[in-house]
């Protein structure tokens, strides 16, 4: 099994991109439902997130308030990093179990797409990590005009991430969506014959 990791940032196109790929045959692995998943009551993450945060995070109903965790975290960076230092490891556990039961159910290409695959340091789960990328002011318009965010608010969220150039040292497979859909798709397109030949020549 060939394995990839896809990443990007903000508003880049990973959905589009995956979409693509998993019409051609790609088995996808969202970190973003791992993520949810490692937040479920009665998981070791679970228990370490109250740990670090405080039982009042914890609803009526057992689950983690997500909007009371973000008040103790968001725009808090030693917050941030307690919180990632918790739920990273639990999402690549997740993450790694997923590969090896793809691998063992004979897929043929997996994708890992995550948003924080080189904060996370998750290079090495896979085979190829491919970056999707977009200027940043068209990822700007792209936040202005799905979320309804402002200019700034749009420039703060992308500028918090890691840049298209941090991202691009290293990836093995960059793909631009700054073009209209059908372009993107025949990059998409390009991009998955090119590894079906590395996959066919073993390399």
């Amino acid at each position: 099994m060939r394995s990839i990791g896809l990443t990007g940032g903000i508003a880049s196109g990973k959905s589009t991109v995956t979409k693509t790929l998993a019409e051609h045959g790609a088995v996808i692995i969202d970190a973003d439902l791992l993520g949810h998943e490692t937040y479920e009551p009665g998981t070791d993450t679970f228990r370490k997130v109250v740990d670090a945060f405080g039982s009042d995070i914890v609803a009526a109903d057992g689950t983690i308030d997500r909007k009371v965790l973000g008040g103790k975290v968001f725009g808090q960076p030693d917050g941030m990093t307690r919180l990632t230092d918790v739920v990273w490891p639990g999402i690549r556990a997740l993450a790694e179990a997923r590969l090896s039961e793809l691998a063992a159910e004979g897929a043929e290409v997996a994708i890992l797409e995550a948003a924080v695959m080189i904060e996370a340091g998750w290079q090495d789960l896979v085979d190829e990590v491919w970056v999707i990328t977009v200027p940043p002011e068209v990822a700007r318009e792209r936040l202005m005009e799905r979320n309804g965010l402002s200019a700034e608010d749009a420039d703060n969220r992308i500028s918090s991430q890691l840049s298209n150039d941090e991202r691009i040292k290293h990836a093995d497979v960059v793909i631009s969506t700054d073009c209209p859909l059908a372009e993107v798709t025949d990059r998409v397109d390009e991009a998955w014959a090119a590894l079906q030949q590395r996959i066919t020549a073993g390399s």
